[in-house]
């Protein structure tokens, strides 16, 4: 449940948004970015997901970091060429297969019978984009904005319009932000990205996104019961 209260509640809802915008950017960047060595090199020197600010106690990320460990492990600390194409070749079959794609990226896919790209739901999502000021640079991804990583750095857009207005104590618009997530996640985010994860730990074949999925699932567990609103969660079997 969200507190009722924006003064007792000042450093709770500081660390819980700090979380969301600190882990959502990264995980949206993560699934936006080809594989490179460039960027997942620091992730192992940095031992970036050794810990994590957000949802660190939810068992579906905990298991995440496992994974992300064992991947870790199985590098030995260096991104090798072959690992590195491993990766490469893991992303492909996944996102951009030649065929059909095992775990379509777009949440318009995942709504129309002909698994359509460029849907309603991609203009929706845009006009959410531009009504809180959130700009995707044309060419920076060449995705749709209904990619999983683009709605993650939404929710994370929104944490930080959040915190913005926590610093000044502006009340209406930290509730603005608060009710904007629940929003946005009950109508886009939470009805297909459960599912998504689930079919990445089908079909991935590496620790590494395995372990992202996991961990975007957790968080958006987590990120439900503070809103205090249903999510589409997975049946395990």
């Amino acid at each position: 449940m969200i507190p009722e209260t924006l003064d007792t509640t000042n450093q709770e809802w500081q660390e819980l948004l700090t979380g969301e915008l600190l882990m959502f950017t990264l995980l949206g960047k993560m699934l936006l970015q080809i594989p490179e060595k460039s960027w997942l090199q620091p992730i192992l020197d940095e031992e970036l997901f050794s810990d994590v600010p957000f949802a660190e106690q939810q068992v579906d990320v905990i298991q995440g970091l496992a994974l992300l460990t064992q991947w870790s492990q199985q590098c030995e600390g260096i991104i090798t060429p072959q690992g590195l194409t491993d990766l490469k070749a893991d992303h492909t079959r996944l996102f951009t297969g030649l065929a059909n794609i095992p775990v379509a990226p777009w949440e318009s896919v995942f709504f129309t019978e002909e698994r359509l790209v460029f849907q309603k739901q991609t203009q929706d999502v845009r006009d959410w984009y531009q009504g809180y000021g959130m700009t995707v640079v044309s060419g920076q991804y060449k995705e749709p904005e209904d990619h999983i990583g683009l709605e993650l750095t939404f929710m994370a857009h929104l944490a930080k319009i959040g915190l913005a207005a926590l610093a000044v104590q502006n009340q209406p618009e930290f509730e603005q932000a608060l009710a904007a997530q629940r929003d946005f996640a009950q109508k886009h985010l939470f009805l297909w990205a459960p599912l998504w994860c689930s079919l990445i730990q089908e079909h991935a074949k590496s620790d590494f996104y395995r372990g992202l999925a996991q961990i975007v699932y957790g968080m958006l567990l987590e990120l439900a019961a503070i809103l205090d609103v249903n999510i589409a969660e997975v049946v395990r079997s």
